[in-house]
């Protein structure tokens, strides 16, 4: 279905095209000056170059072609001029637009008519499907096996989550691979140590299935783990030791392969918990492990097509160009001692993909400081040939989350936050804002505290995808946790309002509008319209893996319906007609808010 603003865009290109000008300069916009104009065209400014005219006389041209197109057409109007210097008009009766007028140097403001805006509303515009099922992975996980989840993975998986559910939304076959950091230096130390210390048999007896036992094994390697990796910092032999079992491991020998196999399930069932605490769902559960028995091979074809060249003992791909503004080191596959890099893993993980998934777009949602790694393999996978140029490969870094001192998030102590201590507090502050709000009063503890639960998901959730991704930003537990302002709390407030409404209606026999019964008037036209605002939004968030387009537009949605709910009756409203409009837009209002709300994975209580 198109939107408004596609219909809109139509109906103004047709006049720029009656003047032998490209019918794109029609595109309109929502008005940035909603006291003058609802919406505006800026296209003759650019047709006056091409036309070789003053904007104003282009913007003339345009106007006239649109109101004698309505006139040809039937439609019955008036024509009426102001001048006063900086703007004219004509304002045509006709069942579109119930204002054009030029203003400036040759901006066009358009008005629609209610009735037109009505209609466009009873249609239940959707979102675009602009994939057409084409596969799209998106690589937003990156958790270190063996390790406590921290503050530092919170940023992939919630802006990774929201961009699959986009994706998905937008039409594509969208997979979210957690690609789990599972075979790298850090476990050579964790499992040297362990049959160092002779309690390998921790490992080996814990069942997966148990979650006394992968509770007591999750604890003493997140105990277990630091300590081993600050001795090997400081003792050369314990550092060698740890390189040489991580080799033993990725060479699949006894004892370290079978710790390690123990070590990933029981880290596996660990991370999905603490993943779903935050609405995080990957269909692809893989590491760099499941690629290790595809670098030999795919190191040999690169070898053989002359891809790669040795260096100090390294064996490397070169990727610099001549056309190169800055340095480009090449790409290492193997380390003097044999050892595979990131880069290596990564770009097996191509090939694995390529191979089994075909997708048409590969998308990483990593902290943005890696863009040189990511350069390096993305043009190293194009340049040999393992990924098709056809195939986009994009880095959707995001930025640092930082304390109120404006550093990055740490504990009072100093140290990294683990991700299921930063829920606690959130939802420790989510508990004393519904005090606070005298929310939840008449429910039960087990509801009380699910509500909680969502209240901070939300609060932490909504803080960080609201900013632009590449954007640092403050977390303040205070500020995002509040029921007003821009936070993820004050949208779940308006929602369950809503719902508490529709409820209420039901209980009272009050019989709701359907979309073809919306009478727009002067109490409900602001968000009527903004109601229309949706594709757009959304379309931005797809185009750019931008899910604050959809935040921002949630947001005003939420507020400018507050203001609705405060302005009009609905409810007690005596008119039949304009409290069942009411009521059908509440219901749509509603339906968006939810709508943006599961693309942002972010829940709803029932009641609060």
């Amino acid at each position: 279905m198109t939107s408004l603003l596609e219909k809109l865009s139509a109906e103004v290109g047709k006049a720029f095209e009656s003047l032998d000008l490209p019918e794109e300069l029609g595109a309109v916009r929502v008005s940035d000056r909603p006291d003058l104009c609802q919406f505006q065209c800026n296209g003759a400014m650019a047709a006056a170059k091409q036309a070789k005219k003053n904007p104003r006389e282009v913007a003339q041209g345009v106007v006239d072609a649109l109101t004698q197109c309505h006139f040809e057409h039937g439609k019955a109007m008036e024509k009426s001029h102001v001048s006063d210097g900086d703007s004219s008009s004509q304002a045509p009766r006709n069942d579109v637009f119930k204002k054009i007028e030029i203003a400036g140097p040759g901006f066009i403001n358009l008005d629609i008519t209610d009735d037109y805006l009505a209609a466009h509303l009873s249609q239940n515009v959707d979102l675009a499907d602009i994939g057409g099922g084409a596969g799209v992975i998106i690589d937003y996980g990156g958790a270190n096996i063996a390790k406590a989840m921290h503050v530092g993975h919170l940023r992939a998986a919630v802006i990774g989550e929201a961009v699959k559910r986009m994706m998905k939304a937008a039409g594509y076959n969208a997979l979210g691979d957690v690609h789990l950091g599972d075979w790298g230096t850090h476990l050579g130390m964790l499992i040297g140590d362990y049959i160092r210390e002779g309690d390998v048999g921790l490992v080996l007896n814990t069942d997966p299935e148990n979650p006394v036992q992968v509770e007591t094994l999750m604890e003493d390697m997140s105990v277990r783990y630091p300590r081993a990796s600050a001795a090997a910092k400081e003792n050369e032999d314990l550092m060698r030791e740890a390189q040489d079992t991580t080799v033993k491991l990725q060479n699949k020998e006894d004892p370290y392969y079978p710790v390690w196999e123990k070590i990933s399930a029981v880290s596996e069932k660990g991370l999905k918990e603490t993943y779903g605490l935050l609405n995080v769902e990957f269909e692809i559960w893989k590491g760099e492990a499941c690629v290790h028995d595809l670098i030999a091979p795919m190191v040999d074809d690169l070898k053989a097509k002359n891809f790669t060249e040795e260096s100090d003992g390294a064996l490397i791909i070169p990727l610099a160009e001549e056309s190169d503004k800055k340095e480009m080191p090449p790409l290492i596959l193997y380390k003097r001692d044999g050892g595979v890099m990131y880069g290596t893993t990564d770009m097996a993980t191509l090939v694995d993909r390529m191979r089994k998934n075909k997708p048409s777009k590969v998308i990483y949602v990593v902290d943005q400081r890696q863009s040189l790694h990511f350069e390096q393999v993305f043009r190293a996978a194009y340049k040999t040939g393992i990924v098709p140029e056809s195939v986009e490969l994009t880095h959707a870094g995001f930025g640092t989350m930082n304390g109120t001192d404006g550093k990055p998030f740490k504990t009072r102590a100093g140290g990294v936050m683990k991700l299921k201590d930063l829920l606690a507090m959130a939802t420790d502050k989510a508990r004393e804002r519904m005090v606070e709000a005298n929310l939840a009063e008449d429910m039960g503890e087990d509801e009380k505290e699910d509500v909680a639960l969502k209240v901070a998901v939300a609060a932490i959730k909504f803080a960080d995808l609201q900013n632009a991704r590449q954007a640092d930003y403050v977390f303040d537990l205070d500020r995002l946790t509040r029921f007003e302002g821009k936070t993820g709390p004050y949208l779940l407030y308006q929602a369950v309002r809503i719902k508490s409404l529709l409820r209420k209606a039901k209980e009272q026999d009050i019989q709701s509008g359907t979309l073809e019964d919306i009478v727009i008037e002067g109490g409900s036209r602001e968000l009527a319209l903004l109601l229309c605002e949706l594709p757009e939004a959304f379309m931005l968030s797809v185009q750019n893996y931008a899910p604050h387009y959809l935040c921002d537009y949630v947001y005003r949605l939420a507020s400018v319906f507050s203001s609705f709910y405060g302005n009009c009756h609905i409810l007690s409203e005596e008119d039949e007609t304009l409290r069942a409009s009411r009521l059908a837009l509440c219901k749509m209002t509603l339906a968006q808010i939810e709508r943006v709300l599961d693309l942002l994975a972010i829940d709803i209580p029932e009641r609060m």
